[in-house]
């Protein structure tokens, strides 16, 4: 499996608009690419204007097709002028530990 993570730095004024604009691109990449496994949205806990993405693509191939897609080039062009940084990793899962369900 193919690991993506992204920090995002939203400026303040903008932090619940890009909350729901991110909300709705998670679940446009887990109902529309059959190879996007898990897209978690998480806001940092001190700092509402900053987020981490956590997904998990098949592979770097399908990856590189929800770059391409329409909903992440709409998104992209959304958010850009809310974004004051954004740092991307890109990481290959190298097995699973599971403590059994989350919260």
């Amino acid at each position: 499996m193919f690991v993506v993570t992204v920090v995002f730095e939203v400026k303040p004024d903008f932090a619940e608009d890009f909350r729901a604009a991110v909300r709705r691109q998670a679940e446009a990449s887990l109902s529309r690419e059959q190879a996007c496994h898990r897209f978690d949205v998480c806001r940092d806990a001190d700092d509402a204007a900053r987020f981490f993405l956590y997904e998990i693509y098949e592979d770097q191939a399908a990856f590189d097709l929800h770059l391409a897609s329409e909903h992440f080039a709409d998104f992209d062009g959304l958010v850009g002028p809310w974004v004051i940084g954004k740092t991307v990793e890109c990481w290959v899962m190298d097995g699973v530990i599971d403590g059994g369900e989350g919260p």
